[in-house]
């Protein structure tokens, strides 16, 4: 091995090129029109440099050899490789993270993401032998990826991950629209970046023996792969703002979105199965047309009768529910709202939601299984939309961020279809879990978010609900002549985060005999909400015109883990499923302000509950809501957690279905494969878009 300096003149000329190279990152500071260079910026970003040119031409002039024959080449190679590994892992953390942020991480997930890129590198060096190469390869690569990471989060709010490749065309044709700005962090990164390829430049270690280093490489990276996968198993992508970052690390985070980003096929799937359910929807028959448990056809009860008779006389969409023409259709997903004492009893100062107690008349009331716990919202909202459920996905995804296609059908392109008027309003920011890429896709026609609103009108640091709740009213008042009109709202009050006081917001409830301040503001927003709710439902008891209004809380809030064992005596962790699925239980109703059947349902989903909105507002139902329609008599709730069994008469884990239950189960899995993933072969029988104006 030799080693040493060798000072040439060409390196001169390097060195220049290199320095405009390094002095072009930091010109934007000093551009009057954006940059806020002051002068002390102006001496630091000086000595940056000069340290920069120094450490660069000293690179250049060094030389290092190591001869091919022995042990001295593996040493090196294993050296390099793993070094490489650790040092890329770390300046990734620090590209992307503050070092508030880069605290958070874990030793045990550093050690993972180290993992992930030595997998990288041995990869790389498989192919070539060449470790130098193969150092500059893999760097070069996974600094690439972090540093879309890096303009993605500045400009949309959120991770980048595996699955946003699909709309990288989207993506570039909006790029321009962009100002792409890089502050010192990311500067002081491409700088040692360069340095960093520079040395493995010199760094020339070659491996005599490729079939055997190719085995070894292959073999070790086999075995990170393995330990990863089975230490990251219950590991969750993260998608929402840094959260990938500073929990999991931003390369394992990518790795886990390579992961959850291939769905299996399920069971039974293919091209004849969905075949054959369009078959049997087409006829018009409803029945299940999958063998029973004894293999005759089976199905729910009354699953074998005539469509529904609006469908079938081609009734006025309305009529059925009591109503002379197409109701305006008005769905509030309330956040966090929630009735915790599904969970467990505990005594309060007042009532907390009087008004949403009382209501009976005209209204199908009862409680939802919703697929998340504290938090991911819009997997909530997607359920509701589209009628498809969280259980077939892997644990912890996010579908807008990760499965939603380009022409997703759902309620609102129904709707449109029908000649509706589609809606979005959330009051807060619309790069929020991609909701600004997504609505479009979903068809809306009309978005708003928290700069469309009063932001002067806050409960704690949020917009109200009756803020949200005036918009809406103001849109209605807004409409056109004849024009059928659905928004779809999620408010915001109530979002997480119980512990801080504010001036603005007294918190009138508290518990009898428990302190729990989070509590306390929690059950006190609820009421803040209930009394917004009556603002809302006593404006369009007062309308002449058919008004539909669908309510459900988005899930549970996440509170003091303390406060659980209180309610069910168990807390959070050793709970049957009964118990585990009352963590998943929000209330629900869909009013109207004409005449129509008052119901109690006990439990039902999130997945069912546009379906029941189109019946009651007497829309013909699509196939696929004709589907659900049938299924929710045989499996009347399902989510992420389980399933509720008419025959055992309880919750039960999707692997324990069995019978009809299992089939009609199937069925849904497949029908939902063919909607997400079925490509070219997606039935638009099932799964129409938009209709072509």
């Amino acid at each position: 091995m030799k080693a040493g300096l060798c000072f040439e003149k060409r390196n001169a000329g390097r060195l220049a090129v290199a320095m405009i190279f390094a002095a072009a990152l930091f010109v934007q500071k000093f551009i009057p029109e954006t940059g806020t260079a002051t002068a002390v910026d102006a001496g630091v970003s000086a000595l940056v440099l000069l340290a920069f040119g120094a450490c660069y031409f000293l690179i250049r002039s060094f030389t290092f050899e190591v001869k091919r024959e022995g042990a001295l080449p593996w040493i090196w190679s294993g050296f390099l490789l793993a070094a490489g590994s650790i040092f890329t892992a770390y300046h990734v953390q620090y590209l992307l993270l503050d070092a508030e942020l880069r605290s958070r991480i874990t030793r045990e997930k550093m050690i993972y993401n180290i993992l992930c890129c030595l997998v990288m590198f041995l990869a790389v060096q498989m192919a070539t032998s060449r470790t130098d190469l193969s150092c500059i390869i893999a760097h070069s690569f996974l600094m690439l990826v972090a540093g879309i990471n890096y303009f993605v989060y500045l400009f949309r709010g959120n991770e980048f991950i595996f699955s946003d490749l699909k709309s990288i065309q989207t993506g570039l044709s909006v790029a321009g629209n962009y100002q792409f700005v890089i502050d010192d962090r990311a500067r002081y990164v491409i700088l040692i970046s360069a340095l960093y390829l520079a040395l493995m430049h010199k760094m020339q270690v070659v491996i005599p023996r490729r079939v055997l280093s190719g085995a070894v490489c292959f073999s070790l990276a086999v075995l990170c792969s393995v330990y990863i996968g089975e230490k990251t198993q219950y590991v969750v992508t993260e998608t929402w703002e840094q959260k990938g970052s500073y929990r999991n690390g931003y390369v394992l985070n990518f790795v886990l979105s390579v992961r959850d980003s291939f769905v299996r096929e399920p069971e039974g799937y293919s091209t004849e199965a969905v075949a054959a359910l369009e078959e049997r929807y087409a006829a018009g028959t409803d029945t299940a047309g999958t063998a029973g448990a004894e293999g005759e056809p089976g199905g729910p009860e009354g699953a074998g009768g005539p469509p529904d008779a609006a469908q079938e006389t081609g009734a006025v969409p309305g009529e059925a529910a009591g109503s002379p023409e197409r109701p305006t259709i008005i769905v509030v997903m309330s956040e966090s709202y929630a009735d915790l004492s599904v969970v467990g009893n505990f005594r309060t100062n007042m009532d907390v939601t009087p008004f949403y107690d009382s209501l009976r008349e005209n209204t199908v009331k009862g409680y939802a299984l919703s697929s998340v716990f504290g938090a991911k919202t819009p997997n909530s909202e997607w359920e509701f939309m589209t009628g498809n459920s969280m259980a077939f996905l892997p644990s912890g995804s996010v579908v807008y961020q990760q499965y939603i296609t380009d022409t997703p059908t759902s309620i609102v392109s129904n709707l449109k279809n029908e000649g509706y008027t589609c809606v979005a309003m959330h009051p807060y920011y619309e790069t929020g879990w991609s909701r600004n890429m997504v609505y479009p896709d979903l068809g809306f026609d009309e978005a708003y978010f928290l700069d469309d609103f009063d932001k002067t009108k806050l409960v704690r640091e949020y917009v109200t609900d009756r803020e949200l709740y005036e918009s809406i009213i103001g849109r209605f008042e807004r409409r056109a002549a004849n024009e059928d009109l659905f928004v779809m709202s999620i408010s915001m009050q109530n979002h997480g985060g119980y512990m801080d006081k504010f001036e603005n917001f007294p918190e009138p409830v508290r518990m009898l005999g428990l302190n729990y301040p989070d509590v306390n503001q929690y059950l006190s927003l609820l009421y803040e909400s209930d009394a917004a709710l009556e603002y809302l439902i006593t404006y369009f008891e007062q309308v002449d015109e058919p008004v539909e209004i669908v309510f459900f809380g988005d899930h549970q809030p996440s509170l003091s883990s303390s406060f659980y064992p209180h309610l069910n005596g168990k807390g959070l962790s050793g709970l049957t499923e009964d118990e585990l699925e009352a963590l998943y239980t929000v209330p629900f109703f869909i009013w109207t302000n004409y005449e129509s059947e008052e119901e109690e349902v006990e439990i039902t989903s999130l997945n069912y509950l546009a379906t029941m909105a189109l019946e009651r507002a007497g829309i013909p139902l699509p196939a696929y809501n004709r589907f659900l329609s049938d299924l929710m008599e045989e499996v009347p709730a399902i989510n992420s957690r389980g399933y509720y069994s008419k025959a055992a008469k309880g919750f039960l884990h999707r692997s324990e279905a069995a019978g009809t239950e299992a089939q009609w189960i199937r069925d849904y899995e497949i029908l939902q494969y063919n909607n997400m993933f079925g490509g070219k072969e997606q039935s638009s029988f099932f799964f129409p878009y938009l209709s072509e104006e």
